[in-house]
């Protein structure tokens, strides 16, 4: 019995998912902060970088495309369906509150993850090797998890503007960028630098891809994947509880 309640709560987030895929991917804000900023951002680093290897660039592009793909879905999903008065019709369905955020963040995942195999395609045309693919790719879906947990947190202010959300989640993004070694290595900077990155889930992602790459890790490897796997368990807690409390404010 508790068997088919749990595959029944399963069939409706995936259902949420397919939505939220259907909807929401081509949306302005999503190519934009998705897409277009850490492009440009990597472009203009690219530009004043001279004796930085591809290695290293490739896996600071890799690290950045994840975090601001999966977390430009997640966070403008919820002010979306408040703003078209559809969020009211969802919650009088037979849905518990992890059933929704769940599809959200499937939905997430799934963008982060395609969306991030681009500049892992493009370091492989230049030249860059994988040295350690399954780490890659067990990586990318843990951080993908990781994200989409923070842009569900993100969501998680009681407004129906989107913009409002997506100012949140870019006074957020842009620091964990800068402090997370995607532009300096980790062992290049000092130790206040340090201690600041090391409460980065990004930090830990970069150095894995890094690894991955065959650059080497400033972190054990075991680290860097169970400290990415901490951030998700509580980001998603923290998502789950606070939007129990501010989704009624959005209806």
């Amino acid at each position: 019995m508790m068997s088919n309640i749990y595959f029944g709560q399963l069939k409706r987030s995936l259902a949420i998912m397919r939505k939220d895929i259907l909807i929401y991917y081509l949306k302005g804000p999503v190519i934009i902060f998705g897409i277009l900023i850490p492009l440009f951002l990597f472009l203009a680093f690219l530009t004043g970088s001279k004796n930085l290897s591809t290695d290293f660039l490739i896996s600071g592009l890799i690290g950045m495309t994840m975090l601001f793909t999966a977390t430009s879905v997640s966070p403008v999903i919820t002010p979306w369906e408040s703003q078209m008065n559809t969020l009211e019709r969802l919650m009088t369905y037979p849905i518990s509150i992890y059933t929704l955020i769940l599809g959200d963040i499937m939905a997430s995942v799934i963008f982060g993850a395609l969306i991030t195999l681009v500049p892992v395609i493009i370091g492989l045309i230049i030249g860059v090797n994988i040295i350690h693919p399954i780490i890659l790719i067990v990586g990318i879906i843990l951080a993908s998890l990781c994200f989409s947990s923070l842009g569900l947190l993100m969501a998680t202010p009681p407004t129906n503007a989107p913009s409002n959300v997506m100012m949140i989640s870019s006074l957020i993004k842009f620091p964990l960028v800068f402090i997370s070694g995607i532009f300096i290595p980790l062992e290049s900077m000092p130790f206040w630098g340090k201690a600041i990155a090391s409460f980065s889930p990004l930090t830990y992602f970069t150095d894995l891809t890094r690894y991955s790459l065959g650059n080497g890790s400033y972190y054990p490897i075991l680290l860097d994947f169970a400290v990415i796997v901490l951030f998700t368990i509580i980001l998603f807690v923290l998502a789950v509880k606070i939007h129990k409390k501010t989704l009624p404010m959005r209806i």
